[in-house]
């Protein structure tokens, strides 16, 4: 072997080596059914991770992908919530106007609750013990008690509300995407307390929070913006990929993952509540827009699809190819 050929084949293997030690996608599980997608979520009590998909709800196993369950009929859902306690789980069904309640245990649907028009995210929220869903086009909250799965009261918010995150402490968190804002709710009283302002943030999506640093990671096109959750200050602005729409914090490695439609995920590291720095930009998929975290095994899900090429002239995103929808699982 000749010593030029020699360096070559060391210095790819290093560049590989590297890349590896780095996020990747390390598995990818494929659904075959129809529909398009938007949030997921890891099962509390099971090894399952529940999927968005169109006009049902895909519950796989989160470690191999097999199929254990299909909730059917929660037409244009969105979100997946739980609540431990009660043994329940939710889904925001957009086109529904509605919420699905189902067994944790069994998948098995137990009811169903009216919302406001098109509730997109959907939380359970630890310290009233209340459901939450922010509703697109009637531009509030519904608060439900998921005892006894009954709509409880509304939230004006004031614009859309795109999802929402608890600081488990008495409040609510809601990005306003068409304001570029977040609104502050106490949730004692489910009344709006503030409203922030996120500029120069444009279309706030993704949100997550470290409770211990009151810290806001808000999700906007190309930028995250930190804001503290105490005074509604920004306290950083980092440059991320383009077209985002999900933020994951891991409370235990401190790291904040965007998921990039443009087929990318930024790492950033909380040094501390004043220092943010970027890792790594992952390579993931185009139109991975969405993320989850399994807090217990560190890894990220992800989905999207295959995508037809755009045609001259057109224009939004790309559409989707028949039977392609998949779930990227990213790890180290």
């Amino acid at each position: 072997m000749k010593k030029l050929t020699l360096i070559v084949i060391v210095a790819l293997t290093a560049i590989i080596t590297r890349a590896q030690q780095g996020y990747h996608v390390t598995n990818t599980f494929h659904i075959a059914s129809a529909g398009g997608w938007d949030y997921l979520a890891v099962g509390p009590i099971n090894d399952w991770l529940y999927v968005s998909h169109g006009t049902q709800v895909n519950v796989l196993n989160k470690k191999t992908g097999d199929s254990v369950a299909v909730i059917e009929n929660t037409t244009g859902v969105h979100g997946i919530a739980f609540d431990v306690e009660e043994k329940k789980g939710f889904t925001s069904n957009g086109r529904l106007n509605s919420v699905t309640v189902f067994d944790m245990n069994t998948n098995k649907v137990l009811a169903q609750i009216p919302t406001g028009q098109n509730p997109d995210a959907i939380i359970y929220e630890t310290y009233s013990k209340k459901l939450v869903t922010c509703n697109g086009r009637s531009k509030n909250l519904s608060i439900i008690d998921p005892v006894n799965n009954k709509l409880l009261d509304s939230v004006d918010v004031g614009g859309k509300p795109e999802t929402a995150v608890s600081d488990g402490e008495g409040k609510l968190y809601v990005n306003i995407e068409d304001k570029n804002e977040i609104v502050v709710v106490d949730t004692k009283t489910f009344k709006v307390l503030q409203h922030w302002s996120i500029a120069p943030g444009d279309g706030p999506t993704g949100l997550a929070m470290d409770k211990t640093t009151k810290r806001l990671f808000a999700g906007c096109d190309k930028l995250l913006i930190v804001l503290d959750a105490v005074t509604g200050k920004i306290v950083d602005k980092i440059t991320i990929g383009a077209d985002c729409d999900g933020v994951a914090f891991d409370a235990a490695t401190k790291n904040i993952y965007t998921a990039n439609g443009e087929g990318t995920m930024t790492v950033v590291h909380e040094e501390n509540a004043g220092k943010f720095t970027i890792v790594e930009t992952a390579v993931t998929k185009k139109g991975a827009r969405t993320i989850t975290l399994d807090a217990a095994s560190h890894q990220l899900y992800l989905p999207t699809a295959e995508f037809e090429p755009m045609e001259a002239g057109q224009k939004g995103r790309p559409k989707m190819k028949p039977g392609t929808f998949q779930v990227l699982v990213i790890s180290k």
